[in-house]
């Protein structure tokens, strides 16, 4: 487990730049990371997740500017999600389809919140790594997962269309996404975002009134990021829960 948290902070670090250069159409791998404000050249030694962060008390070496703590939280948070996900399914094939969502979810979580934008890049990259996984592990599944894609993003193209300034195209791509990683269990991460858009929809009008409230921008992709994530852990025993009281 140890060894997966290592390896998922150091993915963290790039999905750092994914993050960041991806929107802004820039080059995933050149030129290497530079302070934004010196533009020097960021050295390995300084580029070790979180520690080198730690080391330099959240400075450049070179003209001691700030460097967001952000960064060594997403690196952080990777590295804690891939070590669960490998406590949960094993040191196996069984968790790649898992390590998979979650490096995947990490970047359309970041870029959502910036930029408001899911990028089709991300969306296909998971739309192709989903089958091709299964395909390896579990492809008696297959059938089920491509159902689920249907089911999820079709239930959120309708809403797309019955209230098109509630969410985008790309929650509609992210939520058949899910239910390709997912499979039925994508069901119980629609609930989950659903439930925490709401909360947090309904905690911005309390703050900010109805009328201002209304009007602000919240992105969507976050929510649907956070239920894939509970899904991925619980979402089936929530299906049989829900089957075993209800059906």
């Amino acid at each position: 487990m140890l060894a997966a948290a290592v390896v998922g902070a150091i993915f963290g670090s790039f999905l750092n730049v994914v993050a960041y250069r991806l929107p802004r159409g820039e080059s995933l791998s050149r030129p290497r990371s530079r302070c934004p404000q010196c533009q020097t050249q960021i050295r390995a030694v300084d580029n070790v997740p979180v520690l080198s962060w730690l080391a330099l008390r959240g400075r450049c070496r070179t003209c001691r500017t700030r460097i967001s703590a952000r960064y060594p939280l997403v690196e952080a948070m990777t590295g804690l999600l891939c070590a669960l996900v490998v406590l949960d399914k094993g040191l196996d094939e069984d968790a790649l389809l898992g390590l998979a969502l979650v490096l995947l979810l990490v970047p359309i979580t970041l870029i959502d919140l910036d930029h408001r934008i899911i990028p089709n890049t991300l969306t296909l990259t998971g739309a192709i790594l989903a089958p091709a996984i299964l395909a390896f592990t579990a492809p008696d599944a297959i059938p089920e997962h491509l159902i689920a894609a249907a089911a999820g993003g079709g239930f959120f193209l309708v809403a797309v269309l019955a209230y098109p300034r509630g969410m985008g195209m790309g929650d509609v791509k992210l939520a058949a996404v899910l239910g390709l990683f997912l499979g039925r269990a994508v069901g119980p991460a629609v609930f989950v975002a659903l439930i925490t858009g709401t909360l947090v929809g309904a905690a911005v009008i309390a703050r900010k009134g109805a009328q201002e409230g209304r009007k602000t921008a919240v992105p969507f992709g976050p929510f649907l990021a956070l239920g894939g994530v509970v899904a991925l852990f619980w979402g089936d025993a929530m299906v049989d829960w829900y089957l075993g009281t209800f059906a």
